[in-house]
Parts: structure tokens; C-alpha cells; sequence
């Protein structure tokens, strides 16, 4: 009997000494919490680096942090495939808006960008008078040498002398509608605000858009102020007479 109750209380003993070590070899094996909060920690640290991913979206007012629209903004879309009627084209410097029209319809709306402070873009009735689908300008551009690497960027060849052993690169202005002397509307930068030297910028997309469906002759109204009606069909002409020549914008 004494030697039964022994044998009871060592088997007893054993079960309590394996159960303390699967309870150690699990703790160990879930690492201790030390190791948890630095996983945890670095789970957080991957979580807002991957929020600050897009380094324009972080840095630049002008660029939003998600694009829901197709041509890189909320504002901007075209939609004349199905449309017919005649062209015109209404561009507003205040909203900094350009608006495709065919017949009575609105078809594309585009942002812009138009003529900064002292190149201001000319207000009035105009017609596409040229397309150039690789136009570049005569009078803005850069400096370069042999190679093609930029010695002075930015330059007015007008203002700017050439330094010897430089050429001239005109800055290029794809699909390119000019509407009144050295003014047109051409794919280009947009910053967010007026920015030209008298050109209207597009998107790209917009520019394509705009170039395939204005032929030579489109009317082309340019205003300051929202105006109550751009839909009829009333003739338009070269009405804006500028005091100064136009220059390449």
C-alpha cells in the first residue's frame, strides 16, 4: 500500500514537471514580449512608409494624392466620338478651363495653364489659323552645346546673348493650334497656375484630343469672365487686334 501511494505521487511529480515544461517550450517558442512589441513596431514603421510612397503626392501642392480622373486630375475629360455638330473652343483665364465644343454640346474639358503675369494671354475672338503637330519655339528654349547638354536653360533668345560655342533649342510645343501670331494651345507643363509666356498649356492627352478635332478655321474664344452662353453658332472674327507683337510662347 505504502509502495502504491509512492508510486502515485512520483507519477504525479513527473506530469506536473512536463506540463511547467511545455509551458516554457511554448513561451519560447511565442518569444517573449520584448521581441513581440519590436515585430509590432516594425509591422507600423513598413505601414507609413508605404503611405508616403508617391514623393510628388508628399511634397507638391499640384499634385493630388490619388488621380481618380483618366488624364491625371478630377476635372478633365473627353467625350466627342459620338458627337457631331461644328467645332469651337472656349477658353476661360480665370477658372483656367478650356471647353470643346461641337455644335451645342460641351465634348472635352480640359485644365490649363495660360500667359503668367506680364505675358499675359490676349482676351478675345480668334480662329485656329495653323497646326504643327512637332512645333518648337523660335524665340524660348535653352542653350546647348555639341553634345546636346544644356549650358543655359530657360533663355529669351531676344534677351539672352548665345555663349560662344552654344546653339539654340527651341522648347518644343507638341500639337501645337496657333491662334493669333506667336499664341497657341500646345501640350505642356502645368503647375497649377498661369505659367506661360502667352501660350495655353494642355495636358497631353487633352492636347492630342483638341489638335485631331479643331481644323484650321475652328473659332477660338478667349475670356477673362465666366460669359452666359458659348453654344451658338454666331460667326466668329479676328476681332482682338494685340498692341505689341505676339511672341513664341
Amino acid at each position: 500500500m505504502v509502495r502504491a501511494r509512492a508510486g502515485s505521487r512520483y507519477h504525479s511529480e513527473v506530469r506536473s514537471a512536463c506540463i511547467q515544461k511545455q509551458c516554457m517550450y511554448g513561451a519560447s517558442k511565442q518569444g517573449s514580449p520584448a521581441r513581440i512589441l519590436s515585430k509590432i513596431l516594425l509591422i507600423c514603421t513598413m505601414l507609413l512608409a508605404g503611405c508616403a510612397s508617391n514623393p510628388q503626392s508628399a511634397t507638391s501642392p499640384f499634385f493630388p494624392a490619388e488621380s481618380s480622373g483618366e488624364y491625371g486630375d478630377d476635372i478633365s475629360y473627353w467625350d466627342g466620338a459620338r458627337s457631331a455638330g461644328k467645332p469651337r473652343i472656349i477658353i476661360d483665364l480665370e477658372q483656367q478651363r478650356a471647353y470643346f465644343y461641337k455644335g451645342g454640346e460641351v465634348v472635352g474639358v480640359s485644365v490649363v495653364s495660360t500667359g503668367r503675369e506680364g505675358y499675359d494671354t490676349p482676351s478675345g475672338e480668334f480662329r485656329v489659323t495653323q497646326k504643327d503637330l512637332t512645333h518648337v519655339s523660335s524665340i524660348y528654349g535653352d542653350y546647348v552645346d555639341r553634345s546636346g547638354q544644356v549650358v543655359v536653360e530657360n533663355v529669351n533668345v531676344t534677351e539672352n546673348p548665345r555663349p560662344p560655342g552654344t546653339v539654340f533649342r527651341g522648347a518644343p510645343m507638341p500639337y501645337f493650334l496657333r491662334i493669333q501670331g506667336g499664341v497657341g494651345m500646345h501640350a505642356g507643363y502645368l503647375p497649377g497656375y498661369p505659367a506661360s509666356h502667352g501660350c495655353i498649356r494642355l495636358p497631353k492627352e487633352m492636347a492630342i484630343h483638341f489638335f485631331q478635332n479643331a481644323p484650321i478655321g475652328t473659332p477660338v474664344v478667349i475670356h477673362q469672365e465666366s460669359a452666359p452662353n458659348y453654344a451658338s453658332d454666331a460667326p466668329i472674327g479676328d476681332t482682338y487686334v494685340p498692341t505689341t507683337p505676339m511672341m513664341e510662347r
